[in-house]
C-alpha cells in the first residue's frame, strides 16, 4: 500500500518515509484543492465545479502545489522532515485562503479588548477596517433557537468581501435590481455612509457609543438590509441558497469598520436602554450588546493577580436549550456545548469557555447582561431579541437532560430596580388571553370595530373619561379625487404584484420593485409609494395594497401625563413597519397655510409643511423638501393616527401613498416606523416646520423631552 501510494512521487530516494503508518481522520468538511476556471467560485456556486484531473505527480495548474505525501519540494516549501514536526497547509499555498465558514460568524478581537479565552482561534483584523470572523469550535449554540444559524449560503463575492475589506478581485461588487440594471453595491453602503456621516469613524465612537450613534448605525444597517432584500427579492438564487441580507449588511459595515462598542465590557453599555428590542442577531453585535453572532454566551478575560480568567458578560437565551424563563426575574440557562453537535452525536457538557466563564462569574459576582429571545408572531420563524437588563448568577449545577448527557445549569436573578422589559411582554400577553386585566381601561376598542383591528382607550392617569367626541373613520374621505390627464393602466396580477414582475405596470411605477416585503416593511426609499388602485385586479391581501388593509397592530390610545392623549402599541414594530394611514376630511388651505378659524389645528394634518426626511436629503439650497399639497382634518372624523404626538426625535415617519384609477388619483398619507419599537412605547411624529410666511403664528411650546428638542412645534 505505502509502495503503491508513493510510487509516482516526484520526491528524491530518502525524503519520504514510506515505512510510517499513517493516522488518517475523515475530514469534517471538503475543500476544493484544484482553483475553478476563471470567473467560477469555489463556494456556494449554483452550477457545480467541473472537475479537473491533474496527476499526483504534475504538471500542476498555476497556483497549486503538490500535497502530502505527493510533495515536491522546492525553495518555499519544507522538507518532509520538518514538515513532520511543523504545522503545514496540505498543499493550499498563500494564493488559495483558507474559507471563512460565512454561516458562523464570531466576535472581531483586539487588544484592546483582551483575550477571549481562544488562543489561536480569536479572530483577527487585516487592514483598514477589515473583518475576519471565525468559528470558536461549537457550530451554532441551540441558546439561539432561531433560523440564523443553519442553511446560510452565499455566493462566492460574499465570501471574497467578508475577508477582504470589502472589495473583490477584479471588479467591483454588483447585484442586479429587480429590472435587470446592475447594481454597484459598493456605491450603496458608500451613499449611506455619506448621508449618515460615518464615512469616517473613529476609534473613540467604535470603542464607545452612545445613544445617537447606536440609533444611527441601527437605521443604516436596516436600510441597508432592507435595500439589499429588494435587490434579492426578483432573484433567482437557485435551490438550497438562503437570502440572508441582514448578515451581509452587517459584514458591509463591520468591513468599513462602522460598529460600535467594541471594546467588551461587564454591566451597562453605552447606548442601549433596557427594555431595547433588536429583530436580528447582528444587530447586537453592531452595537456591541452581545458579540457573538450565533453562540449564546459572551465573555471576557479578566486578570486576577498574575494570572488571567474568564468571565461572562452577556448570554442570549431563546429556547434552544431547555432553558426555565417563565419567571421574569429569574432565568435558569443551560450551558453550551457538547449536546447540540450536528452529527446526533450526544456528549457531556464540559466546563470551559462560556461555560467556565459562568462559573466564574457566579463567584465573582458581577452583572450579566441578558438578552431574552421571543418567537416574533408576524415574522413566523425568527425571534425577537429584548434587553432584559442585568442580572447575577445565584448557583450552578450540572444535570442529567432528557437524553441522558449532563448539562450545566445556571439560575441568575434580575438585579431589582431596573425598569420593565420581558415582564411587560408577560403582562402584554395575559391581557391579550383574558387571564389579567388592563388597568385604566374606559373602552376596550374605540373604533367599534371599523377598523381591523381593536384600540383600547386607556387612562391610569386622571379621571378624565375620554377625548371630545369624534366619529372613527378607517379611510380618508375624497369629495373630488385628483385628476391626471393620463389614465393609469391597473394591474392583472390575480394573485397579487410579485418582486421581479417586469410587466406589472405597478412594479414599473415604483420603479420596477414591490415597495414591501412579505411581513409588511416598507423596503423603498423613494419619496412615493404606488399601491395598487381600484381598477387592478389583484386580490385585497395583495403586498402592494399594505395600507389599505388597515392597522396592523394592536394599538391603544392612552392619556400621558403632560400632553393629553397619546399612541401606543401593545405589539413591537419593525423598523419600516406599517403602523396605520391618517384619515380624516380633506381641506384646503389659503396661501401660507391658514386654514380659517373653523378648523382646529391640533387635528390637522399638513403635508405642505417642511419635514426632516427619514434619509437626510437636501436640495441645492440646503432646505427641506416640502412634499405634496394636501392637508386633512381630523377634528370631527378620523382614526388613531389623529392622537400621535410631536417629537423632535420622533420614532414614526409618514409616506405620501399614490392609488390611481383610470384618470383619478387618491393621495394617502401612511406611517411607518423608523427604527425598532418596542411595546408600550409612545408613537410620535415630527408635525414638521410651517412656511416663512406665517411666522410664529401657532407656535406651540414642545415638551417632547428630546435630547434634539427644538423647544416649540407648529
Amino acid at each position: 500500500m505505502d509502495q503503491g501510494l508513493g510510487s509516482n512521487s516526484n520526491a528524491p530516494p530518502g525524503s519520504i518515509d514510506k515505512s510510517r503508518v499513517l493516522d488518517v481522520k475523515p475530514l469534517r468538511c471538503l475543500v476544493p484543492v484544484f482553483p475553478n476556471p476563471q470567473g467560477m467560485s469555489s463556494t456556494s456556486t449554483p452550477q457545480p465545479t467541473p472537475f479537473v484531473c491533474v496527476p499526483p505527480s504534475g504538471p500542476f495548474p498555476s497556483g497549486v502545489q503538490p500535497f502530502y505525501p505527493f510533495l515536491a519540494p522546492n525553495d518555499s516549501q519544507h522538507t518532509t522532515a520538518g514538515a513532520q514536526n511543523q504545522p503545514t497547509n496540505f498543499g493550499f499555498g498563500s494564493s488559495i485562503p483558507a474559507p471563512v465558514p460565512l454561516n458562523s460568524f464570531r466576535t472581531p478581537t483586539s487588544v484592546a479588548n483582551g483575550s477571549t479565552g481562544r488562543g489561536k482561534r480569536a479572530s483577527k483584523t487585516r487592514g483598514s477596517g477589515s473583518v475576519v470572523i471565525e468559528d470558536d469550535g461549537y457550530g451554532e449554540s441551540q441558546n439561539q433557537g432561531d433560523t440564523y444559524g443553519s442553511g446560510f449560503s452565499t455566493h462566492a463575492t460574499d465570501a471574497e468581501d467578508a475577508s477582504h475589506s470589502g472589495k473583490r478581485k477584479g471588479r467591483p461588487r454588483r447585484k442586479r435590481g429587480e429590472n435587470g440594471e446592475e447594481i454597484d453595491i459598493e456605491s450603496v453602503v458608500n451613499s449611506f455612509l455619506t448621508l449618515f456621516k460615518l464615512k469616517e469613524f473613529d476609534d473613540f465612537r467604535r470603542s464607545n457609543g452612545d445613544r445617537d450613534i447606536v440609533g444611527t448605525i441601527l437605521l443604516v444597517f436596516d436600510l441597508l438590509r432592507r435595500r439589499l432584500t429588494q435587490l434579492e427579492e426578483g432573484r433567482d438564487l437557485g435551490p438550497g441558497v438562503v437570502r440572508r441580507p441582514d448578515l451581509k449588511a452587517a459584514t458591509l459595515l463591520m468591513t468599513k469598520g462602522v460598529r460600535t462598542n467594541s471594546t467588551k465590557r461587564i454591566g451597562l453599555v453605552p447606548g442601549i436602554e433596557v427594555g431595547d428590542i433588536f429583530f436580528f442577531r447582528m444587530e447586537l453585535c453592531l452595537v456591541g450588546l452581545h458579540a457573538p453572532s450565533m453562540a449564546g454566551i459572551d465573555y471576557m478575560s479578566v486578570k486576577i493577580t498574575m494570572d488571567e480568567e474568564p468571565v461572562a458578560v452577556s448570554i442570549v437565551s431563546s429556547g434552544g436549550y431547555d432553558d426555565d424563563g417563565d419567571d421574569s426575574d429569574v432565568l435558569v440557562y443551560s450551558g453550551q456545548g457538547g449536546v447540540q453537535r450536528r452529527d446526533g452525536q450526544m456528549f457531556d457538557q464540559k466546563l470551559e469557555r462560556g461555560n467556565l466563564a459562568l462559573e466564574k462569574s457566579l463567584h465573582r459576582a458581577n452583572e450579566v447582561r441578558v438578552i431574552r429571545g421571543i418567537k416574533d408572531i408576524v415574522g413566523s420563524t425568527g425571534k425577537i431579541y429584548v434587553y432584559d437588563g442585568l442580572y447575577k448568577i445565584q448557583e450552578s449545577w450540572a444535570e442529567k437532560n432528557k437524553s441522558g448527557c449532563n448539562v450545566f445549569k445556571y439560575k441568575l436573578v434580575r438585579v431589582p430596580g431596573q425598569p420593565e422589559a420581558f415582564s411587560l411582554w408577560k403582562s402584554i400577553q395575559q391581557w391579550r388571553d383574558g387571564t389579567a386585566s388592563r388597568t385604566g381601561v374606559i373602552l376596550p376598542d374605540l373604533t367599534s370595530g371599523a377598523d381591523s383591528q381593536p384600540v383600547a382607550l386607556v387612562n391610569d392617569v386622571d379621571g378624565e373619561k375620554g377625548p371630545a367626541h369624534f366619529t372613527y373613520v378607517s379611510s380618508l374621505k375624497y369629495s373630488q379625487p385628483f385628476s391626471t390627464s393620463k389614465p393609469s393602466l391597473g394591474c392583472h396580477c390575480l394573485g397579487g404584484c410579485q418582486p421581479g414582475d417586469t410587466n406589472c405596470p405597478c412594479n414599473q411605477k415604483n420603479d420596477g420593485s414591490v415597495p414591501y416585503s412579505s411581513v409588511g416593511v416598507l423596503l423603498t426609499n423613494k419619496p412615493l409609494i404606488h399601491e395598487c388602485g381600484l381598477s387592478c385586479a389583484c386580490p385585497p391581501n395583495c403586498r402592494n395594497r399594505m395600507s389599505q388593509a388597515g392597522i396592523k397592530v394592536r394599538l391603544e390610545v392612552f392619556k400621558t401625563k403632560n400632553r393629553g392623549w397619546g399612541l401606543r402599541s401593545w405589539d413591537p414594530i419593525r423598523a419600516g413597519g406599517f403602523i396605520c394611514e391618517y384619515t380624516g376630511d380633506i381641506i384646503k388651505s389659503s396661501a401660507g397655510g391658514d386654514f380659517g378659524n373653523e378648523y382646529d389645528d391640533n387635528y390637522i394634518f399638513d403635508a405642505t409643511r417642511y419635514y426632516e426626511p427619514l434619509e437626510p436629503v437636501h436640495d441645492s439650497n440646503g432646505s427641506k423638501k416640502a412634499p405634496f399639497p394636501l392637508v386633512i382634518n381630523a377634528k370631527n372624523s378620523g382614526n388613531v393616527a389623529r392622537f400621535m404626538n410631536h417629537s423632535c426625535s420622533p420614532n414614526v415617519f409618514w409616506e405620501p401613498v399614490l392609488r390611481e384609477s383610470n384618470s383619478d388619483v387618491y393621495l394617502h398619507i401612511a406611517f411607518f416606523a423608523i427604527r425598532h419599537i418596542p411595546p408600550m412605547q409612545e408613537l410620535t411624529y415630527d408635525y414638521g416646520v410651517v412656511t416663512p410666511e406665517k411666522g410664529d403664528k401657532g407656535k406651540k411650546k414642545c415638551l417632547c423631552g428630546s435630547v434634539k428638542c427644538r423647544g416649540y412645534f407648529f
